[in-house]
């Protein structure tokens, strides 16, 4: 087991470090100009400098504590009304097409509104990212309650389970592994909107750094910017979505563990 985690972890890093080196052979070879894309000392140099000075933290924790809030917003709201539509028909019946159709504009499509509804700052930077989580969780919700067994449902009834212990012990644990799946899915969708409304509705966060280093033609900055955003998704998905959805699959035994 643990020679297959090296292995899975050298075949994660050896593209990134081939990325690196194409990178840094395009940029001395072709001479390019550091002003359209730098090398990679400059980008380092950026990165010690900024943490040094405090500001690429400032930005890092700016950006990590809108997207949590916004998410979490987005659950608590979500997973309830999943649940409620997986369990009645008729709220089903108009809930789902709205799902669908507001699933296509979730995220970027709302900045605009949003700041004229909250301004420029964190309220709007939430509204976007609680948007982009939102109506996904919500329908894996709604899938995941209609695939559990009606048999379950009518046995825990039968039973004598009261409504508090259907949702707690049979709805929610049996929707799980699509919630969690709903929630990795519409996290990524939330990363690029708070990306995006960032450069537009704030002056604090990676997106802002990315678009405040564009005017002084500080390409250095823009890259380790893209670069800081890419690893912090990729630490969020690898050591906590991917773990939690695995777990959650093999622990209601739609899977089983190796």
């Amino acid at each position: 087991r643990r020679r297959g985690r090296i292995a899975a972890a050298a075949g994660f890093v050896l593209p990134l470090l081939a990325l690196l080196a194409i990178w840094e052979a395009v940029v001395r070879g072709f001479d390019v100009n550091p002003r359209l894309f730098p090398s990679i000392a400059p980008v380092v140099e950026a990165g010690i400098d900024s943490i040094r000075d405090g500001t690429l933290i400032g930005h890092v924790g700016a950006s990590l504590g809108r997207i949590a809030l916004g998410t979490l917003i987005g659950i608590l709201i979500a997973v309830p009304l999943g649940i409620l539509m997986g369990t009645h028909r008729v709220v089903s019946a108009f809930f789902t097409p709205l799902l669908r159709f507001f699933s296509v504009l979730a995220g970027i499509a709302w900045i605009p509104i949003a700041t004229l509804w909250f301004g420029y700052g964190f309220g709007a930077i939430t509204f976007v990212i609680f948007n982009a989580v939102f109506f996904v969780v919500a329908y894996n919700t709604l899938l995941g309650v209609t695939g559990i067994p009606m048999a379950l449902r009518h046995a825990a009834a039968s039973l004598g389970a009261s409504r508090w212990q259907l949702f707690s012990e049979v709805l929610l644990p049996g929707a799980l592994p699509n919630i969690v799946t709903g929630v990795r899915t519409g996290l990524g969708f939330a990363w690029r909107g708070l990306i995006a409304a960032e450069m537009i509705a704030t002056n604090v966060g990676l997106g802002y750094m990315l678009f405040v280093a564009r005017d002084f033609y500080r390409t250095e900055v823009i890259v380790l910017g893209m670069i800081v955003i890419g690893l912090l998704w990729l630490m969020i998905d690898r050591l906590l979505l991917a773990p939690l959805e695995r777990r959650t699959i093999e622990r209601w035994g739609l899977v089983r563990a190796a």
